[in-house]
């Protein structure tokens, strides 16, 4: 954010963006607009991302009950009650795997990506010769700057993904005490 500023001064001279014509420091603007597009574009691509944290805590959590059981009892935690409840562990880490494997593909598209986008922005101006080369690494130099920072959110989604999750699973928590307890209402307050 220090530099935004800086590529809003940086950016009086450079008025003209392809494709849609003359913005008054375009460069700041275009800084905004590729951070909260990818931001969105990440978003959808790892909208199921929660979800999967959340099956994983909760099939892991089963499996661990049923083990801490079987040690009390020689019933619970049968070699096929466990060998199923490991592969519902294993199964939903591999789902797992699978939707981080696009995400990060997508991410580090996205990252790459945005690399040559300030240098598309300055095309017009490049190719009338108004700036000079130093002055464009300034330019690219500040805008990564701004446009790094304005992606806080998509370089956090690992734990924003880790805190919805776990919210998932203290509201059902929650939910439960309730169901099972009705006439004890928890205070939010505290």
């Amino acid at each position: 954010i220090a530099f935004t500023p800086i590529l809003w001064g940086l950016s009086k001279q450079i008025d003209v963006l392809p494709w849609i014509g003359h913005v008054d420091h375009a460069l700041v603007w275009v800084a905004i607009i590729s951070a909260l597009g990818g931001t969105i574009l990440l978003a959808v691509v790892g909208i199921k991302l929660p979800g999967i944290e959340y099956d994983i805590q909760k099939e892991e959590a089963a499996y661990r009950k049923e083990l801490v059981m079987g040690e009390d009892s020689p019933i619970r935690a049968a070699p096929p009650t466990i060998g199923q409840l490991y592969d519902r562990v294993r199964g939903i880490h591999y789902r797992s795997y699978f939707n981080y494997l696009y995400f990060n593909v997508a991410k580090w598209s996205y990252f790459q990506g945005m690399v040559i986008v300030p240098y598309l922005a300055l095309a017009p101006t490049i190719v009338t010769g108004a700036i000079t080369l130093g002055f464009v690494q300034q330019i690219t130099r500040a805008f990564g700057r701004v446009e790094s920072s304005l992606q806080y959110l998509v370089k956090s989604w690992s734990t924003i993904v880790e805190f919805i999750s776990v919210w998932k699973r203290l509201k059902e928590f929650e939910e439960k005490l309730k169901k099972n307890n009705p006439e004890t209402i928890l205070d939010k307050s505290t």
